[in-house]
């Protein structure tokens, strides 16, 4: 479907494919001429306050096939266009994987999670929002589709920056898949202000196969882990000054940026302390 609505006074044209083969063939075509609209919520805001005026609407909401959650071969597949509010209630995810439930769950409000997607919030690549730093911890991959074929991307390698990611002109991330593999993981979120629900600092820990990876989000342009410091506790609990080491080195690696929620010694502070007790609270679960 093609229509067209009014911006302010500029008219917008909106394509709405009804299958995910129209979809990427649409995207092939348009390529950065069209924005891809998933859920909206974010992309709204911008446009609402005039940081961004397309002309080009790609709407994704009638493509089915992007909607939904699978489990089998150790990994969960979870359709772009499944909501935030669907990961956190999912009973399949909360079994299998309940630090992705939770990465989720901590999202905004039910009313923002009911509409914002999977699949958006890593196209966004917005740096103070929860999922990606619990994706990235998890070992995720995000699935690009194009008319050249599909190929997968860790979410390390997916976020380039501030609202960068590596996704092509003509690709569309279609899935994310994210391994069941985690014997514990811990999310602890870190608010500087109450009026606010996004994090000032984000840490997500898991233990996956005797291995710890710690990722640190809204503190810079990317999720940031650090395996060499990770590898201090690899093979078994690390309480007390492993747990405090870690933190510290964390802290030390970090080049935190400033922003309204705190400034950057303020997070360096913030990074030792929660990544401290996001490890010892994974050695004690």
């Amino acid at each position: 479907m093609i229509g067209r609505w009014m911006s302010g006074r500029a008219p917008v044209e909106w394509l709405a494919p009804d299958s995910l083969d129209e979809a990427v063939a649409l995207r092939a075509e348009r390529g950065d001429a069209s924005t891809v609209v998933a859920g909206g919520s974010f992309l709204g805001i911008l446009m609402n306050q005039g940081f961004v005026r397309p002309t080009s609407l790609l709407s994704l909401q009638r493509v089915d096939a992007l909607r939904g959650i699978r489990a089998g071969d150790g990994e969960l597949r979870i359709g772009a266009m499944t909501t935030h509010r669907a990961v956190e209630r999912d009973d399949t995810v909360r079994r299998e994987c309940p630090l992705l439930a939770r990465g989720f769950a901590v999202v905004a409000s039910p009313r923002v999670r009911n509409q914002a997607t999977v699949g958006g919030v890593l196209a966004d690549a917005d740096y103070a929002s929860d999922p990606p730093s619990v994706l990235a911890a998890l070992g995720a991959r995000a699935v690009l589709r194009s008319p050249r074929g599909e190929r997968q991307v860790d979410i390390d390698e997916l976020i380039l920056g501030f609202y960068e990611t590596c996704i092509a002109d003509d690709e569309l991330l279609t899935e994310v898949r994210v391994p069941t593999t985690a014997e514990r993981g811990v999310y602890r979120k870190f608010r500087s202000r109450s009026t606010e629900d996004r994090p000032c600092v984000a840490v997500a820990a898991v233990r996956a196969g005797g291995a710890l990876r710690v990722v640190v989000g809204a503190c810079a342009e990317t999720p940031q882990h650090f395996p060499d410091v990770c590898a201090l506790a690899d093979g078994e609990p690390a309480r007390g000054e492993v747990a405090r080491e870690i933190g510290a080195r964390y802290a030390e690696r970090l080049h935190p940026i400033t922003d309204s929620r705190g400034s950057g010694a303020y997070r360096r502070r913030v990074v030792a302390v929660e990544v401290r007790r996001a490890v010892e609270e994974l050695a004690g679960s």
